[in-house]
């Protein structure tokens, strides 16, 4: 059996729903497909999970009936991405001879219904409202910096429902999709699985992935080349090591703002504690390799 890599993507380095893509983000994805191509061509198997973030906002803002739940559009885009990526890396290893193929899995994650992410919800999703949906629905609205938006909570991933099958296609060798925007956010009841309005954090159930499916390596693959602490300042510094105990001092010292790096780092902190020996890595795409071997990025050490 391989090494396995678990390589989370962020949704802005994907096309938009629309098919369209800009030129940062054609080049970015083009990054991370060498970077699994690398990886395998490297003796690892390869688990990629994604964000959503544009793509599941955009959807949202067609859906002007408000008909569908917020599950089924993490869904949809799960669906919809993974298509995408699949295509493009099926047709790269078909020319390069490789025996992989990837697996797309819509991904679903339990999560306590008690989390008190639920009590406050704070994740902004989908388009700037009109007044007459702020007015009509029946959601929790926020002012944010660029009008009123829906937001919805931000539950901790307990438990991926479809780990088995995913389990199942690492071992056959496939390319693995899945965990898509953080997973399908579900709730038990009783004996009954049902989607709850939540958005899981990506990156959160990446490092669940990896502890779960015992990998070797967890990748974060980020718009910086390393993690910093003093960004925009005199006193800003790359680290190609950072210890448990440096990254929690940070943390404290609001060195990592908990809108953008700190549930990286978060993430990276719980897989290297839970999974003794594995490699946790931040970098930019196109230099996972490199990341391994310590001549870029950022591994985060026990």
């Amino acid at each position: 059996m391989s090494r396995v890599a678990v390589y989370a993507i962020g949704g802005n380095a994907l096309a938009s729903p629309t098919g369209t893509t800009d030129g940062e983000s054609e080049r970015i994805l083009a990054h991370v497909m060498s970077d699994v191509v690398d990886l395998l061509e490297a003796g690892w198997g390869v688990v990629l999970t994604h964000g959503n973030g544009p793509q599941v906002g955009h959807l949202m803002a067609l859906d002007t009936e408000m008909t569908n739940s917020m599950d089924a559009w993490v869904a949809a885009t799960q669906g919809m991405i993974g298509h995408g990526l699949a295509l493009n890396l099926d047709s790269i290893l078909s020319r390069r001879q490789r025996p992989e193929r990837t697996a797309t899995i819509v991904t679903r994650v339990l999560v306590d219904a008690d989390d008190p992410g639920f009590l406050y919800p704070t994740k902004p999703v989908g388009p700037v409202l009109s007044a007459k949906v702020v007015m009509e629905a029946d959601w929790n609205i926020a002012e944010t910096s660029i009008g009123p938006r829906r937001v919805v909570a931000s539950p901790l991933p307990m438990e991926v429902i479809d780990l088995p099958v995913i389990q199942k296609m690492v071992d056959l060798h496939a390319v693995v999709i899945c965990g898509g925007g953080g997973g399908i956010p579900v709730v038990r009841k009783g004996n009954h699985f049902t989607g709850v309005p939540a958005v899981i954090d990506k990156d959160r159930l990446s490092a669940l992935l990896a502890i779960k499916l015992e990998a070797e390596v967890l990748i974060i693959s980020t718009a910086i080349d390393a993690v910093r602490t003093g960004f925009g300042t005199d006193e800003e510094r790359s680290h190609a090591r950072l210890s448990l105990d440096e990254c929690e001092a940070f943390l404290e010292a609001g060195e990592f703002p908990p809108g953008s790096m700190g549930p990286k780092i978060g993430s990276l902190m719980e897989a290297a504690l839970h999974r003794p020996g594995l490699q946790a890595i931040l970098c930019q795409p196109g230099d996972a390799l490199d990341a391994l071997r310590g001549n870029a990025g950022t591994t985060i050490v026990v």
